[in-house]
């Protein structure tokens, strides 16, 4: 029967994410798994997923990105995040011209994309201050889920968190609870510390286009909406942008011949 599918699997340090694309572009399903300790051992449980939900394995073309690429045995081909969170924003947006905050486990990519091609990148990988762990962290010491920390952070305000060392900051935080500072004014902080390190890596990016958050935190409005007032713009998200990634390595898929 030959190809029929063209499958993007994502594997990030923390969370995996798959598409499956028909001929046309059009997502027609889409998977997400923590990815564990071992990305073989997530890779191999994508690929029995997908056989039990009806996508037969000789139907299907895969291109692995992310953290793991790597370790996806039976991908045609292993393409760098960059160029697949790139490709997978535009299809998910409809525009070849945007920038792309890509607010991740373990780093955070900044990319410029102009007519369809990457022009300019930046990515923050040496520190986990500014991505979704510096988040998970926090959370955890406030003893909250991510989608509440956010919520809390709306109704907070008037404090601040200098260190930007995700240890450093984590005991600023457990000092302040240690004074008895309202939760949600903490929250606040956290959030504020989070979006002032994006908007620093993205002051030396020109923002005249279409700026769309994707990653795990796209859906969270709060997040969004102070980037947007840090960065003076608007800043686009929809659910699929949690998997702008995969859906991205999809599109490569499709490419190849």
């Amino acid at each position: 029967m030959g190809i029929v599918y063209h499958v993007g699997i994502d594997i990030g340090s923390t969370c995996s994410k798959t598409v499956v694309m028909d001929a046309n572009g059009q997502i027609l399903h889409r998977m997400l798994r923590p990815t564990g300790w071992s990305s073989v051992d997530t890779a191999d449980a994508i690929l029995k997923e997908l056989e039990d939900t009806g996508f037969a394995p000789d139907q299907l073309r895969v291109v692995s990105t992310g953290y793991g690429r790597a370790s996806v045995s039976y991908a045609a081909k292993h393409v760098t995040e960059i160029t697949c969170h790139a490709r997978g924003a535009c299809h998910i947006y409809g525009t070849d011209d945007l920038t792309v905050i890509d607010i991740g486990g373990q780093d955070t990519k900044l990319i410029v994309v102009q007519g369809g091609q990457v022009t300019d990148f930046l990515m923050n990988d040496k520190c986990s201050a500014g991505t979704g762990r510096f988040l998970e962290v926090m959370a955890n010491t406030l003893s909250v889920r991510l989608e509440e920390l956010c919520e809390l952070a709306r109704m907070g305000g008037g404090v601040s968190i200098s260190s930007m060392c995700t240890v450093f900051a984590e005991s600023e935080v457990i000092g302040l609870i240690g004074k008895g500072e309202k939760r949600e004014n903490i929250a606040y902080a956290v959030v504020n510390s989070i979006v002032q390190k994006v908007a620093s890596q993205a002051g030396r990016l020109k923002l005249d286009q279409t700026v769309c958050l994707t990653g795990g935190l796209c859906e969270f409005e709060y997040l969004r909406n102070q980037l947007g007032k840090a960065l003076r713009c608007e800043v686009i998200a929809c659910p699929d942008g949690r998997y702008a990634g995969a859906a991205g390595a999809a599109i490569t898929a499709s490419q190849l011949r």
